[in-house]
């Protein structure tokens, strides 16, 4: 669902994990039509670096108890 997201509203994605600022950069690039394109592809990095860095807090909690 998320990727989803990412794809169709590149900005929003941003908002929802919890950058703004990006969000708004991207919201503004993504205004023009030849700027969806590389604003989609951000999302969908920044989507996989979220879920990333939050795999790497699960098993920093896991292994520190």
């Amino acid at each position: 669902m998320s990727l989803l997201a990412a794809l169709l509203f590149p900005w929003l994605l941003f908002f929802t994990i919890g950058r703004p600022f990006a969000g708004m950069m991207c919201l503004f690039l993504q205004i023009t039509i030849l700027g969806w394109i590389p604003a989609a592809i951000w999302a969908v990095y920044a989507l996989s670096q979220y879920k990333t860095d939050q795999k790497i807090r699960r098993a920093i909690r896991y292994h520190t108890k």
